[in-house]
């Protein structure tokens, strides 16, 4: 699902490059290799504070709006539908920042998880408490209800993603009906991320689970310690207040408002008091809220990773040798100074699209298979036939070596990527055709791949990276973006699930990333920080990576 989003599959895909440019990386494997730092960071930057220090009251305001689609468990849905759900909807296994699984109580009050006969069992115990606001029990009809929903199984649910939930063989009630079992066809050592959240048995129905949350919420169906106060469809505002049948911690805020505005109308607010939090996504944005009186800014690593998609379906991008050619002419340092100038942030560059520098198991997977180098990229397209034209341009049979980019937006730093893209690719013959596009075009470019080469962001979600192998290269997924790879390959990606230790299941992973990389039809090119400016005082928000804080521990210290 990398190119769709979803809270409990964890790759969220960024709404666009532009538009998230903030979320850059600057570079090894390049010119400036030796003075780049030997991992992404891995600090958090939110000023953690203990719920006790929190005072009672308060709003906290930031940018955003509900999406097209708010079930978040939907193909269609965005990282913003993830986040918005959240604040009115069950958290019920959350991550530290570093990726430790984190249970929360208000929910489950108990977790077992066992292996018989190499067979996963999960058995979780459901707080007594807990309900969905209209009064119907949380209990082990709401698992089953949001497997049943998510394993693939009817295809009348256009869920984002089936990993995990299709090697439940089945969810039974336990000892009583707050009791759920869950058993496995073999083992799935990253099950906590399938039911970080869940949903309402009525919400699981077919044609609510594609449909009811279209612009719409449901806060009936939801639990937590709020719930929506205004849902402003004219305007696309939100609020949210205090949710009085909240059995737990009840939430320190009196409201949590989020405000429709462009990022650049963002800034202004923020400048102007009116928003208590802002991302700075490139060096301009930092530079107007650095140093404003009562703020401070926070910033740290980000579980962020921008690929070059290479459509393998496109005429000329069919020809790997083409792919290969074009990925070795490319220097992503220089990438990664354009997307980090003024920014004072450094990190190699990303070698995976599964894990990042500074989580255990990473290897950089692109190294072991691509070596910059423009010089060895031309012999590769003289002996594979694309000779240079009187104009520089290769051509073979009387096709030219002109290839398709499509840049998202207006943004300033993805024209100049695009600029620098097409500089790279010139000395070797290649004539990079940057082709503009609305934001709005988004989804539709990606899901009928109208595109030769697109840069698109994922999110992970969760530190449970070897999980979204199958997503990003299977050859049968439509979250794989550029149709690469191959039935044979599809196995050897498919037997890394079986794998029951986490250590031994992510060196696999590596592996079989290893030979995905070597169709070239994706390279990783950055990451890159999370950086935001905040109103001081404002508690456990900020750069988090893996963490999300329960919206009750949110507010402001006394």
């Amino acid at each position: 699902m990398r190119a769709r989003l979803a809270l409990p599959v964890a790759l969220i895909a960024a709404i666009s490059v532009t538009a998230t440019a903030c979320q850059s990386s600057s570079g090894d494997g390049g010119s400036d290799a030796k003075n780049a730092p030997s991992a992404a960071s891995g600090a958090a930057d939110y000023n953690p504070t203990a719920y006790d220090r929190l005072k009672d009251g308060g709003t906290y305001t930031t940018v955003g709006t509900f999406d097209e689609q708010g079930n978040p468990f939907n193909v269609n849905a965005t990282l913003t539908a993830a986040r918005v759900w959240a604040w009115y909807n069950a958290n019920a296994i959350t991550f530290s920042p570093t990726g430790e699984v984190q249970y929360n109580p208000d929910y489950f009050s108990d977790v077992k998880v066992s292996v018989k006969g190499g067979n996963q069992k999960v058995v979780l115990t459901i707080n007594k408490k807990a309900a969905f606001n209209d009064g119907t029990p949380i209990d082990w009809t709401a698992i089953k209800a949001t497997w049943k929903a998510n394993n693939g199984s009817d295809k009348d649910y256009a869920a984002s993603t089936t990993d995990g939930y299709d090697q439940i063989t089945g969810v039974t009630r336990g000892k009583d009906d707050k009791q759920a079992d869950l058993t496995f066809k073999g083992v799935y050592p990253s099950w906590p991320s399938l039911f970080n959240t869940f949903l309402h048995p009525k919400a699981a129905k077919a044609d609510n689970f594609n449909k009811a949350y279209v612009k719409k919420a449901h806060p009936e169906w939801g639990a937590g310690p709020y719930t929506v106060g205004k849902w402003d469809t004219h305007s696309g505002n939100i609020t949210f207040v205090r949710n009085p049948k909240w059995w737990g911690k009840k939430g320190k805020l009196d409201k949590r408002v989020y405000v429709n505005l462009e990022s650049t109308a963002g800034i202004n607010a923020f400048k102007n008091g009116q928003l208590d939090y802002v991302s700075a996504v490139d060096a301009e944005s930092l530079k107007q809220v650095k140093g404003l009186k009562g703020t401070e800014i926070r910033s740290g690593g980000s579980p962020f990773v921008y690929s070059l998609n290479f459509n393998t379906k496109s005429s000329v991008l069919g020809d790997k040798v083409v792919r290969k050619a074009i990925q070795e002419s490319i220097d992503r340092s220089q990438i990664a100074k354009i997307q980090f100038q003024g920014l004072d942030y450094q990190e190699p560059l990303p070698g995976s699209g599964l894990l990042y520098s500074f989580q255990k198991g990473y290897e950089d997977n692109v190294s072991a298979v691509l070596k910059y180098g423009p010089d060895q990229a031309k012999k590769e397209l003289d002996a594979a036939g694309w000779k240079p034209g009187s104009d520089g341009v290769r051509a073979k049979g009387g096709k030219k070596l002109e290839v398709g980019y499509t840049l998202m937006g207006d943004d300033p730093l993805g024209k100049a990527t695009a600029g620098a893209l097409a500089a790279m690719l010139k000395p070797v013959g290649v004539r990079l055709v940057i082709k503009k596009a609305d934001d709005a075009d988004f989804s539709t470019i990606l899901s009928e791949r109208k595109f030769d080469l697109f840069l698109s962001g994922n999110r992970s979600m969760d530190p449970f990276g070897s999980r979204y192998l199958c997503e990003l290269y299977c050859s049968d997924r439509e979250s794989n973006l550029t149709a690469a790879g191959s039935p044979a390959l599809d196995k050897e990606i498919r037997a890394t699930a079986d794998i029951a230790d986490l250590d031994k299941q992510t060196a696999a992973a590596n592996k079989v990333e290893q030979k995905a990389l070597q169709d070239y039809a994706r390279l990783p090119m950055y990451s890159g920080p999370s950086t935001y400016s905040v109103k001081k005082g404002l508690a456990n928000v900020g750069a988090t990576i893996f963490y999300s804080p329960l919206p009750e521990t949110v507010g402001w210290e006394k």
